[in-house]
Formats: structure tokens, C-alpha cells, sequence
């Protein structure tokens, strides 16, 4: 979410970047979010001068009672009228302050609606374009390989391993879940505690965050668009199901001011995830692929705005360094303007490769937030100075089997069915270093 001021005095360069964000619709939320920002800020005015007026009036009658009791007969009348039409005035101004009050109040919230709505301000090297065909291929880690056999589809490579089960998961909570066994569960888990591993190696701090969050945190983590789009509710109750442990952890500092000494945050955090994933999907995204449940391990860094692209670089080379400490090639793809999230500044998406299929398909995703998390959430910074600023909030994906099982199982696949398991998995595999398929 954008400060009010900025868009105030900037205008023309906010409607130009929802230009570059191709939501023209959104172009008249401008024009209204200073309208509804003037009419607020007047009614304030007004509602401060009443209330001076009315502390006048009220002051004034303090020595008018005083006077009064000491008047002559003569005198008490007009004592009295001049009392009685202070209080009157006061009686008067208390009912147009009231109406002000619910007038500032519905634009306070009206603005707040809109202002959610407008996009934040995306970085310079955002590439423009409407969809995520634009996106751009920034560099490549790791050679792309094509055995000279036939790669099965993913469920059936776990068939072999006795390693899923989609039908008795349809039986019991319907479409877009699955049951893991076996070696393929464990390998599962075996690569989710590799990740968190990986990660507490480089300094983050392990957590394990709450799987529910209010109503209020899903506002400020994340768009409306996305939020109806994704979020389960628990029904009556105001409790989400998260559909990313960020969600969580940048809630976890809500309406909290952090001493300056205190950051970077940096943080990793195990979750399972729940999402709608509404629309249709075709044949590639079933099996595991797009799902209603998964888990993952996130990492997240709550920073100094100076520092906020620095660590933007290096979360997305974490990733490309776990993924291919597991023999899978990967790419860097550049997000552009049309794919950005509305709170995004810049996002990218390491992709593995997908021998079967020869292209590429996205396992991890990396956003720089600058501040839209922060403001939404109120979360504050006490600088050394004694001034208070927002932080810039950052997430990317460590890992989020079972859809980097997909990668990993394609790439490791050997032409007698049996799967490698690389040297950072053989601790977390019982020191086991090949999977013999079962059938």
C-alpha cells in the first residue's frame, strides 16, 4: 500500500505505473483515493476548529456562572441569555461535530479500501509486459539434460516406488489431494529438513509459525485478489488458513516497533500450506503439481529499505544453490510488471528443468515488498536517530515439495526405474543412496 502523501503529490507517476502494471482499470482509484483524502483532511480541520469553539464557548461560561451570582436582579437576565446561548452554540456545534466525525470516519475507510486496491510503485528493472509470457530468462545454473530413454509422468514414477496415492485421497477430501508413502514420503520430509538445515547454515533463524491468522493479517500480507483467490476461512471464526508460512511471519510484527539494532530478521520457517488454486488447470498441473495442501520452507527478512535489494540478490541464489546441491538445473526467470503482485516491487521464480517435459517449471518464488507489508501492518523501525520508519519485508521459497519432488524425480531417474539420491539427501535417507522402484 502506497503513503497517501506520496500519491498525493505524485499523481501522474502513480497512474503511470498502474499504466505499467496494465490494470487501467484501476486508473479512476487515483483520482478518488485524493478526493476521499481531501474530504477527510477537511473534515478534520473543520472538526478541530469545532472543537476549539466549543472549549471557547465552554470557558466562557465558567465567569459568566460566577458573575451571575453575584449580579444585581437587574443584570441576571442578560447573564443568563448570554449563558443560554453559549450553551446552546456548544449543544449545536456537539451535533455538526458528530455528523463530521462519521463523515471523516466513512472516508477514512472508504480511502483505506481504495488505497488497497492501488498498486505499489515497481522498481526500474521490472521488464513491462501484461502476463507472465513477458517474464524474462535471466541466467541459467547447471546443464539441462535429456537421457535417451523415456521419462514417465510424475505420479506414475511414484507409482513404481508404491509412493502415492491419489484415489483414496479423492475418497476422502476430494480433488487436488494425495497421500505420500514410502521411500517418496520420506524423501519428502528428507528434503524439507535438508532445506531447513540449509538455510539455519546460513544464518537464518529456524521458526515454526502459526498455520491460522486473523482477518486483519491476510489484509496486510497480501492483496484482496489474491486473498479471495487463495485463502481458506475457517467459518465462523476470524481465522484464515495460510497459504505461505509468510503470511504468518511477517504477521508475527504487526503493530510492533523493531530497534534499528535489531535487523536484518532473517528467517526461516517450516509450514504446511493451504490454497483454493481456483480456475482450471491442464494435464501438467495435475498429480502434485497444483494443490490444495502442501508444505514448504520459507525464508523471510524483515530489513533497512538501503538494504532491502542486497538481500533481494542473495535469497534467490540461496535457492539456486540448494537446487542444485540436488543435481537440478535451474534458471533465474525476471517477473514482469504484468505478473507483479500489486504489493510486489520486484519478483523473480527460480525454475527447474523438466527432462519429460524439455522446458522449464517454476519451484520457487522471490518478492521484495519494500514497504507495503510494513505500512498495511504497521510495523515500525526506531532508528538510531530516535526517528521511526517502515522496513521493507522480502520472502522466497527455500523449497515446496511434493512439486520439487516432480524435478527431483526426473532428474534423478535412471533408465532401470531406480532414482540417485544425492549426497546431501543420503543423511536425511537412512544413508540409503538409490531408490529401487518397487514394480
Amino acid at each position: 500500500m502506497l503513503d497517501i502523501k506520496f500519491l498525493r503529490e505524485n499523481p501522474e507517476l502513480v497512474k503511470e505505473n498502474i499504466r505499467k502494471k496494465f490494470q487501467d482499470a484501476k486508473l479512476p482509484l487515483v483520482d478518488e483515493a485524493i478526493e476521499l483524502d481531501a474530504k477527510m483532511r477537511a473534515a478534520i480541520t473543520e472538526a478541530s476548529e469545532l472543537r476549539a469553539e466549543r472549549n471557547r464557548l465552554s470557558k466562557a461560561n465558567g465567569p459568566l456562572f460566577g458573575k451571575l451570582k453575584k449580579a444585581a436582579d437587574g443584570e441576571k437576565a442578560a447573564i443568563q441569555a448570554e449563558i443560554d446561548a453559549n450553551m446552546a452554540a456548544v449543544k449545536a456545534n456537539d451535533a455538526y461535530l458528530a455528523q463530521l466525525e462519521q463523515a471523516e470516519g466513512e472516508c477514512e475507510q472508504r480511502l483505506h479500501r481504495v488505497m488497497l486496491q492501488i498498486p505499489n510503485i515497481i522498481d526500474p528493472s521490472v521488464p513491462i509486459g501484461p502476463d507472465d509470457s513477458a517474464n524474462v530468462e535471466v541466467e541459467r545454473f547447471g546443464e539441462p539434460k535429456t537421457p535417451d530413454f523415456e521419462i514417465p509422468y510424475h505420479t506414475e514414477i511414484m507409482e513404481r516406488f508404491g509412493g502415492i496415492d491419489i484415489d483414496s485421497a479423492g475418497r476422502v477430501s476430494g480433488s487436488g489431494f494425495y497421500y505420500l508413502l514410502g521411500d517418496i514420503a520420506r524423501l519428502h520430509s528428507a528434503v524439507t529438513a535438508y532445506a531447513r538445515d540449509f538455510m539455519i547454515d546460513k544464518g537464518f533463524t529456524y521458526c515454526i509459525p502459526p498455520f491460522m491468522i486473523h482477518g486483519n493479517v491476510v489484509e496486510g500480507v497480501m492483496s484482496q485478489t489474491d486473498m479471495d483467490a487463495m485463502m481458506y476461512k475457517i467459518e465462523g471464526e476470524d481465522l484464515y488458513l495460510i497459504g505461505t508460512s509468510e503470511h504468518s511471519m511477517i504477521g508475527r510484527f504487526i503493530d510492533q516497533i523493531l530497534p534499528e539494532e535489531a535487523l536484518p530478521q532473517t528467517l526461516t520457517s517450516y509450514s504446511p500450506c493451504f490454497r483454493k488454486e481456483k480456475g482450471a488447470h491442464g494435464i501438467e498441473e495435475r498429480g502434485v503439481y497444483r494443490i490444495h495442501q502442501f508444505e514448504k520452507q520459507e525464508m523471510i527478512v524483515v530489513c533497512r529499505p538501503e538494504d532491502s535489494m542486497k538481500w533481494y540478490e542473495q535469497m534467490w541464489r540461496y535457492s539456486v544453490e540448494l537446487f542444485r546441491s540436488m543435481d537440478i538445473p535451474v534458471r533465474q526467470l525476471e517477473c514482469c510488471s504484468g505478473d507483479l503482485a500489486d504489493l510486489k516491487v520486484k519478483s523473480c521464480d527460480i525454475e527447474a528443468w523438466s527432462p519429460r517435459q524439455q522446458k522449464y517449471f517454476e519451484v520457487c518464488s522471490c518478492s521484495n515488498l519494500g514497504d507495503a507489508q510494513a505500512r498495511r501492518l504497521k510495523i515500525r523501525v526506531k532508528g538510531e536517530d530516535g526517528k521511526m520508519y517502515l522496513p521493507h519485508t522480502l520472502n522466497n521459497t527455500v523449497v515446496a515439495p511434493p512439486r520439487m519432488l516432480i524435478a527431483f524425480l526426473e532428474n534423478n531417474l535412471q533408465a532401470d526405474g531406480s532414482v540417485l539420491i544425492p549426497k546431501v539427501l543420503q543423511p536425511y535417507m537412512g544413508g540409503k543412496t538409490v531408490l529401487i522402484p518397487q514394480k
